[in-house]
């Protein structure tokens, strides 16, 4: 491992530390080096505020002069809510820039580095790049697509079961499983769900997790027919959004907005398309949306090609039942060759369950 290696690592580690604290801001580490000593070390915590770089300055003081800065994505160059981290890292007499990745922020992309090469600072790209890119693969598609990155999650028997055939479903998964879970809900801005799904286990869709961040809950219901007494309206843990079709119960739909709850009428006359839901929340700045609907909600937002990455827990137990729900249900694919392939695939142990991750590949 080099030096850029070494350093470019530790700045990529704090950065992942505040995974779930940013939104729809970026992860940013940085760190300072001057002599062969760490000086400045920054972490972008929280939209709005002082930028990785700007703390990583403010630590190092009169030592960033000469020095070498790591950061793991391109400094800025404009000015939005905080000023431009380009110019600070000039006013500094910063010598060395070294970027894990240029930032796809169009406002940005390549203007930052170009001021500080137009400066005289010696600029090197592409350290731990994979490494940047992955760790901000939400922010990277939001700021270009204005959409969520959504991923879709999902606990089930090693033969694809989510319950048995009369719909027992407490636990699949083990608690570790389940404790995951609670910190990915921790990191997503919102989490989606059918209302069949509120029906039939009435959830609340908090992150039950220490310092845990409650998610948007979002429910897809296309006549409104959730009922007044369930979690995700009487708790106030966290806000509710449902979207509802043309054809729903205006005066639940009054008795739901005065309870605080957000409605969202959507186009679809009978049903609510997901790829409209998606885009409503993308205008509304929701960069992240965790996805735990269930079978049939599932099915459409892969058949829509609207989900990024899928995360599934298996559980090491068999349950069998054709009737027996699945995690995927739907129409399903005519022909093998058309299979959803995933990409970038890993698996890890949890508990006694097995995390699988992957990145699914659109036919077109």
């Amino acid at each position: 491992m080099s030096n850029h290696e070494f350093y470019m690592g530790l700045a990529i580690q704090n950065a992942k530390a505040m995974k779930g604290q940013t939104d729809p801001n970026p992860l940013v580490g940085s760190v300072i080096v001057n002599d062969n000593r760490i000086v400045g070390v920054g972490t972008h915590l929280k939209a709005g505020e002082p930028h990785a770089e700007i703390h990583a300055l403010r630590m190092a003081g009169e030592k960033a002069k000469g020095g070498t800065i790591y950061v793991t994505l391109e400094p800025c160059s404009h000015h939005g809510r905080t000023g431009p981290c380009a110019e600070a890292i000039i006013q500094a007499g910063i010598k060395k820039a070294v970027i894990a990745t240029l930032d796809p922020n169009p406002i940005v992309a390549g203007n930052g580095v170009k001021l500080l090469q137009d400066a005289g600072i010696e600029v090197i790209i592409g350290v731990l790049e994979q490494e940047s890119i992955q760790m901000n693969e939400v922010f990277n598609k939001f700021i270009v697509e204005k959409k969520p990155f959504v991923t879709l999650k999902a606990g089930a028997s090693l033969d694809g079961k989510v319950a048995t055939h009369t719909f027992s479903s407490k636990w699949i998964t083990s608690e570790e499983a389940r404790r995951d879970v609670h910190q990915l809900r921790s990191e997503n801005m919102a989490i989606l769900v059918g209302i069949n799904t509120v029906l039939t286990d009435n959830p609340s869709l908090t992150a039950r997790i220490p310092n845990g961040r409650n998610p948007v809950r979002v429910i897809m219901d296309s006549t409104l027919k959730i009922p007044m007494d369930v979690n995700v309206i009487t708790d106030n843990q966290a806000e509710t959004w449902i979207f509802t079709s043309k054809n729903h119960d205006e005066t639940k739909k009054l008795r739901l907005e005065e309870r605080g709850i957000r409605v969202f009428v959507t186009s679809g006359e009978t049903s609510v398309n997901p790829k409209e839901v998606v885009e409503i929340l993308g205008e509304h700045l929701v960069s992240s949306l965790f996805l735990e609907g269930g079978g049939n909600i599932h099915a459409s937002f892969l058949e829509h090609q609207l989900v990024d990455k899928v995360v599934l827990y298996f559980a090491p137990k068999l349950v069998g039942g054709k009737e027996a729900p699945t995690f995927l249900e739907g129409t399903g694919i005519v022909d093998m060759q058309d299979a959803i392939d995933l990409t970038n695939t890993d698996i890890e142990k949890i508990g006694k369950d097995f995390k699988f991750t992957g990145y699914p590949v659109y036919k077109n």
